[in-house]
This record gives C-alpha cells, sequence and structure tokens, in this order.
C-alpha cells in the first residue's frame, strides 16, 4: 500500500504543479481516488511540508471548500533552453520561479564542435551555485531546435556526434540528475498549452518566432508530435520562388523570408542600399544576432519606419504560412510565442491581413490571433513543464519523496 500511496502522493504533486491551486474535489476527480481517501493522502501531504493549505476558494454558495497549493521549494526542475545561438539555464521551484535568476551563454550549436561539454559544464556550474541539492531537482528539461527523438535523447540535427549514446544519457553520467529532451518548438506550445494561451482550449498552433519560425501543434489538447516525433516543421513549407538557401538544404522556405535571420539580413541590404533608419549599417554587421534581433525589434518599437517595415513583411509571410494550416486543421486559435513575441504587436496586423487575402472566410473567421504573454520565457517553462510531465508519467528516478517511501 505504500507504494499506492506514494504514486498517489506524487500524482497530487504533478496536478498542483500544474493547476496551481486546487480544492480537496478537484484532486479527487482529476486522480480519479474518493473524496475520503484524497483527503487523507492531501493531510499527510500537509503534514510533511510537501502541499500548504492556501485558504478558502471564492463561494458558489454554500461552504467555501479549502484550496491546496505546493510549497514552491519541495523540489526543483532545471530548464536549458538551446537555440542556434544562444543557450539559456534556470533553476524553476514549483511555482515557476526562478531560483537564481537565467544564466545565458553565446554557444552556436552547428559550429563550436564543443558545444556539448559546455552545456554540462553550464549545468554543473548553475547546481553548484545554487546550492540545491541535486537529488532536489526532479530533472533537466532541455529544448533544442532540430529532429528530435524524444524516447531515445537522439537530435539528428545538432549535437549528434555522440558515438551511438543519447544525448539524455551521456548528459546524465556527467550531471547525476535525470534528462529529457525534446524539441523547442513543442516545448513552448507545451508552456501555453499548460501556463498560456493555450489553456483550456482544444486545437492551437502556437508559432515559435525565432531564428526559425518553429510551429507546436495542439490538437484535442494535447500535443501533437507525428509518427516519428518530427511534426511542426513549418518553417521549412517551401512557399516562395526566391531561390535563397534555406539552413535545411533546400530552396524557398517560409523561413527563408520570416525568420529572425532573414530579417537581420535584409535589415543589412537595405541600409546598403541607402534605406532611412535609425539602425546603423556598421553596427548591425557587427553584432550578435540575438543582439542584432534585440535591436531591430526595438526600433521598432520606437516607430522606426523601416524596421516596422521589416517586421511587417515576416509578419504577412508568417500569416500565408498560417492560411495554410488553418485550411488544413481549423484551429480555434493562433498563439505567436518564443522569442519574436516581443514583435508580435506588429506583426499581428500584417499576419491577420494575409489570412483576410489568402484563407476562405468561413474557416479564417473563428480562429483568433493571440500574442503569447510568456514569450521568449516559454521555452524556459516549458522544459520545466516536460521535467513534470514525465514525474506524472513515473518516467523518474528516485526523488526525495521515493527514497523516504
Amino acid at each position: 500500500m505504500a507504494g499506492k500511496t506514494q504514486a498517489y502522493k506524487n500524482k497530487i504533486i504533478n496536478h498542483l504543479y500544474f493547476a496551481k491551486k486546487l480544492s480537496c474535489a478537484e484532486v479527487s476527480e482529476r486522480i480519479e481516488k474518493s473524496l475520503s481517501l484524497t483527503t487523507k493522502i492531501l493531510n499527510e501531504l500537509v503534514e510533511e511540508g510537501i502541499v500548504l493549505e492556501k485558504g478558502h476558494a471564492p463561494s458558489s454558495g454554500g461552504r467555501r471548500p479549502q484550496v491546496y497549493a505546493l510549497k514552491s521549494d519541495i523540489m526543483f526542475t532545471m530548464s536549458v533552453a538551446m537555440d542556434q545561438f544562444v543557450t539559456r539555464l534556470a533553476i524553476i521551484d514549483m511555482q515557476n520561479k526562478y531560483v537564481s535568476g537565467i544564466e545565458s551563454v553565446e554557444l552556436n550549436i552547428s559550429e563550436n564542435p564543443e558545444a556539448l561539454q559546455i552545456v554540462i559544464g553550464k549545468i554543473n556550474d548553475l547546481v553548484e551555485k545554487s546550492g540545491i541539492v541535486r537529488s532536489r531537482i526532479a530533472g533537466i528539461g532541455i529544448s533544442m531546435p532540430g529532429f528530435i527523438d524524444a524516447k531515445e535523447g537522439i537530435n539528428y540535427s545538432f549535437l549528434g556526434k555522440t558515438q551511438g549514446a543519447s544525448l539524455t544519457t551521456l548528459i546524465e553520467a556527467k550531471v547525476g540528475i535525470p534528462v529529457f529532451i525534446d524539441n523547442d518548438s513543442s516545448l513552448v506550445a507545451l508552456a501555453e498549452l499548460r501556463f498560456g494561451a493555450a489553456r483550456d482550449m482544444k486545437n492551437v498552433m502556437v508559432i515559435n518566432v525565432g531564428w526559425g519560425i518553429g510551429l507546436g501543434l495542439i490538437l484535442n489538447n494535447g500535443l501533437f508530435r507525428g509518427d516519428n516525433g518530427f511534426a511542426g516543421e513549418f518553417s521549412h513549407i517551401p512557399l516562395f520562388q526566391n531561390g535563397k538557401l534555406c539552413s535545411c538544404g533546400k530552396s524557398g522556405c517560409l523561413e527563408t523570408e520570416a525568420a529572425l535571420t532573414a530579417v537581420i539580413e535584409k535589415a543589412k541590404e537595405g541600409l546598403a542600399s541607402g534605406k532611412t533608419s535609425v539602425l546603423k549599417l556598421a553596427e548591425l554587421s557587427s553584432m550578435h544576432p540575438e543582439v542584432a534581433a534585440n535591436t531591430v525589434i526595438e526600433a521598432a518599437s520606437r516607430g522606426d519606419r523601416y524596421a516596422v517595415e521589416l517586421l511587417s513583411q515576416a509578419g504577412y509571410n508568417i500569416g500565408r504560412g498560417i492560411a495554410i494550416l488553418i485550411h488544413l486543421l481549423n484551429p480555434g486559435k493562433v498563439v505567436i510565442s518564443g522569442r519574436g513575441a516581443s514583435a508580435g504587436k506588429i506583426m499581428q496586423a500584417p499576419i491577420q491581413q494575409a489570412l483576410n487575402e489568402h484563407c476562405i472566410p468561413r474557416l479564417a473567421i473563428n480562429t483568433s490571433i493571440e500574442i503569447s504573454e510568456l514569450g521568449y520565457e516559454s521555452q524556459l517553462i516549458g522544459g520545466a513543464a516536460l521535467v513534470m510531465e514525465k514525474f506524472d508519467k513515473g518516467i523518474y528516478r528516485k526523488n526525495k519523496f521515493q527514497e523516504a517511501a
């Protein structure tokens, strides 16, 4: 019975993490156990200092129910959010608060053969800096671009020269903490599904605007990854006859006209040809891609006409791609998330314009376009959510709760 009780406790911990606060009746419904058993287990968790009583729910008539929440520091997750140029790391508590801020390192994962070892070193450094005992870190959720076999822990696009071993196995051996990996856009969508604009929605397309144009598919209230886990390669829809070579090796992909890398290159070309702007060619050319992208977005937010024009063009082209998704999948909402969400307000109108021009009105009329409030943080939060989803499924090494059971 002790093992079953611990399993119920883990389920309750998981549901409280994602819901933030729940009444006993809500917990009972979610773990599908009787109210009396749920009350008993919740009381034990309160006595153990794992769950806190957080007052009473708003009245809906009758007695107001007690609500419960997780103690924020009962355990932690680590999230590692990687893109082609920058890797960010954070240790996150059970209320999705960063314990010691966000560590950021410039790291070109396609050109640096030491990228994997650098990431492992940064993980170990952050754990040591935090002072948190490793057994209290439930796991490390790593989000990265590329074709990823999440089950086997393999990235076929980046960090792939691992002599046949999976990335998860290699990293776990060096850090002593369970590791899970997944595609960056899938985890951006997971964050939106669990904590953001896609919460309580049935069918949502989450567009991850960054160095590519990623897509997280939420269908029937869950992430859709396809047969091999590679669904959502939105960036490589061949929309253009522009002859521009894409990172995938093909030409004319959406990425070549709408990704932030494309926006930066177009900015340089325009400035070189004499476009008037607060942006300066020499400065933009010498900047790291992350700084350059932020500089263009900031200029647009201050009203620079050329910067607005660049982001509007990108938004319109993204909208052309979204029109295809709407015709195929009829989503209730499209969420603009990820790094480029900070430019979302500028892109939103041209995206809608593209939908007006390219969508059948009957299909598009009920699809709303929303800018994520999680934005650039969505990838980090998605990594934490990935760890806690594995916790719920029991794909999880011993933690201090299981050791005590």
